[in-house]
């Protein structure tokens, strides 16, 4: 299908989301890619992980770049040549790109009630604010909780950063859509702003890096 939205966060930040409809190949003919990437392409197992590889050099051409633009540093870490800030998901029929000129991560996840049997293996202050008990509020606090530690992993990408014990979120509401995270790692604390929505049965989070600060040692 077409772009399935678009969310101008900023004047200097776009969020573009494809529903993935397509054949690989009715996608395969709409993109062109550089010899690295066609290798990489080659190289995937899943047609479905082929089909959203594919969705995101839609995006990206949608956005005005194509896949030449794009390159991967030693890390798996997408980058844009010249000042713009990108970052990529894609989970299930879901792709997304965020690009922007700060420093930006995205993640989009299924919510599932996997994520309740899982929860203690990235959650640890947040179980101060979150209420087992109502079911569905909580798979929803959860995946964005998930959502928004990957995205801030996404912008760091830092070697040895646990989800549990380095990344903490915030307390937040659902209906407000937006709220505040930091990253405790290697002397440094980082502070993210952190925004989301449903899309379906999905939740969209993208995070901003804000002020880094060094710990202080005594």
């Amino acid at each position: 299908m077409p772009l399935f939205k678009t969310i101008h966060h900023n004047p200097n930040t776009q969020i573009l989301i494809w529903k993935i409809t397509e054949s690989f190949s009715e996608l395969f003919e709409q993109v062109i890619l550089n010899d690295s990437n066609r290798i990489r392409l080659d190289t995937m197992k899943s047609e479905m992980h082929q089909r959203a590889f594919l969705s995101v050099r839609k995006l990206l051409q949608i956005a005005g770049f194509t896949d030449f633009d794009l390159h991967y540093d030693v890390f798996g870490k997408p980058h844009l040549n010249g000042d713009k800030h990108i970052s990529i998901t894609h989970s299930h029929e879901f792709s997304a790109i965020i690009i922007s000129d700060e420093t930006v991560g995205i993640d989009i996840e299924l919510q599932r009630e996997k994520i309740m049997r899982i929860a203690d293996k990235f959650c640890k202050s947040e179980f101060q604010f979150l209420d087992s008990d109502n079911k569905a509020e909580y798979i929803q606090k959860l995946t964005v909780i998930w959502g928004a530690k990957e995205a801030i992993f996404k912008i760091r990408n830092e070697k040895g950063i646990s989800f549990k014990n380095h990344i903490f979120v915030n307390q937040f509401s659902l209906n407000v859509k937006q709220n505040n995270a930091k990253l405790d790692f290697n002397n440094w604390v980082v502070d993210f702003n952190i925004h989301f929505e449903e899309i379906e049965n999905f939740t969209l989070v993208y995070a901003f890096q804000g002020e880094t600060n060094r710990k202080l040692t005594l």
